[in-house]
Formats: C-alpha cells, sequence, structure tokens
C-alpha cells in the first residue's frame, strides 16, 4: 500500500467523522476507530467509494486497554507505518456541582478522555520512533484553558490532555515526532447530546442565539496543522465560533 495514513479515534461522530471525511478527500488511506461497528462500516464505505482511498475500521472502546492493545496493536504491519494520530475520541457527561456529581460519570470522562488516550498513543508511538517521524494530534477543548462551572471533570480530563500533549512533545522530542493540541470551543456535533444523556431540549439550547462551530471547522484546523513543512509545528492551537471567547463567555 502507497500513500500516507491517519488512525483517527472516535470517528463515527463529530470531529472524529469530519476530520476522517477530510483526511480521505486528501488521499489519506484511514485507520478509523469507534464503539459503534456499524456507523464505522457506514463511514468505511463511503470513504472508500468518494475518494478511492483503503479504510481500516477498528470496532474497541479506548477505555479498555487490553482491547486497545489486542486490537490496535494487532495492526497488519502495513498498517503500521502511521503518519498522523488523531486522539480525537472524549467525552463530557453532566453538568453538576462537584458534590453532587456522578462518580460513574467522572469514571467515563477519565477513563476515555485521558487514560483511552493514553493507551491509543502507546501503541502507536513506538511505531511513530522507529521511523522518526510522525505527527500526533490531540484534541482537546477551551475547558482545558479555563474552568466552568459544573465543569469540574470534565475540564480536568481536558486540563490532563493539555498537559499530556506537552509532555508527549517533550518526551518525542528527540524522533522529530510533532505534537498539537487543537482545542475546540462550542462546536454543534454529538458532544452536548452525550452529555445531557439524550436531552434534545438540553442540547440544542447550548446552541442557542449564535453561530457554532460545526465538525468540518475544527477538522479543516486539523488538516492546516498537518499540511505545515517538517521544521514547523503548531504546539497549542485555541479555536472558537467569533460569537465565544473563552469555556464561560459567548455572546447570545
Amino acid at each position: 500500500m502507497t500513500g500516507k495514513i491517519a488512525l483517527i479515534t472516535g470517528a463515527t461522530a463529530g470531529f472524529g467523522e469530519a476530520c476522517a471525511e477530510r483526511f480521505a478527500r486528501e488521499g489519506y488511506h484511514l485507520i478509523v476507530t469507534g464503539r459503534r461497528e456499524e456507523r464505522l462500516l457506514q463511514l468505511q464505505a463511503r470513504l472508500t467509494a468518494d475518494y478511492g482511498v483503503q479504510v481500516h475500521p477498528l470496532t474497541f472502546d479506548v477505555r479498555h486497554r487490553e482491547a486497545v492493545e489486542t486490537v490496535l496493536g494487532g495492526l497488519p504491519d502495513v498498517w503500521k507505518s502511521i503518519d498522523v494520530l488523531v486522539n480525537n475520541a472524549g467525552l463530557a457527561l453532566d453538568l453538576s456541582p462537584i458534590d453532587e456529581g456522578n462518580p460513574d460519570d467522572w469514571d467515563t470522562m477519565i477513563d476515555t478522555n485521558v487514560k483511552g488516550l493514553l493507551y491509543v498513543s502507546r501503541v502507536v508511538m513506538p511505531w511513530m520512533r522507529e521511523r522518526r517521524s510522525g505527527h500526533i494530534v490531540n484534541i482537546g477543548s477551551t475547558a482545558a484553558k479555563t474552568v466552568y462551572a459544573k465543569g469540574n471533570v470534565y475540564c480536568a480530563s481536558k486540563s490532563a490532555v493539555d498537559a499530556l500533549s506537552q509532555g508527549m512533545r517533550i518526551d518525542l522530542l528527540p524522533y522529530g515526532i510533532k505534537v498539537t493540541a487543537v482545542h475546540p470551543g462550542a462546536a454543534e456535533t454529538e458532544f452536548s447530546l452525550v452529555r445531557f444523556k439524550g436531552d434534545e431540549n438540553k442540547a440544542s439550547a447550548v446552541y442557542t442565539g449564535f453561530t457554532p462551530l460545526s465538525g468540518k471547522d475544527v477538522a479543516d484546523v486539523v488538516w492546516y496543522c498537518c499540511t505545515l513543512p517538517p521544521h514547523v509545528c503548531i504546539n497549542d492551537l485555541v479555536i472558537t465560533p467569533t460569537a465565544q471567547a473563552n469555556a464561560y463567555y459567548i455572546q447570545r
């Protein structure tokens, strides 16, 4: 197989699906991961038909280390020459004061947003290190930069993504591997629907009165970061709608 390869986690919706579309359009072969196999297979069929690239779907939950190590670690050698890793899988659950928070929700957010990112990266980084090339893009959030009321554990998990991105950049520096953290603000994806556990009224209210980002907006930024010359790396990038100043202030 000739051509570049991108691995995108959480590719069944939102930023991940949009990134898969953008990279496929640019001729990248793709490894796409997610928990919903049917959606991955639909994505595979569509991108293969539309862009003529090869798409390798892997169904697993990034929270489960053994599954990550077995399924992702078991990739055929031809797929291990990954040029770009987009650590996108992540979520927020609920919006409660910390003293009323649900520990099960805390576990899910930390296990997905922090530990899942680590598990996937731990499999892929040695392959990049061996080739002395690669680009890791970690999808964070404006919540990593500004803590807001009732965001507590989600904000903490995205702050961890920010810190881990810095740590990766330092430790992988000798191998020429780029590390970029992209921190989106308010974006109309499945994010709020997941946070409010399927409550469509609460989810839609989040985006009332202004124009939010789309998955495509974020995918375009990720793609731009990955197209710069070899000696240039965007370390940290925050992207918001024009109506948003930070994780807290939005003009409606």
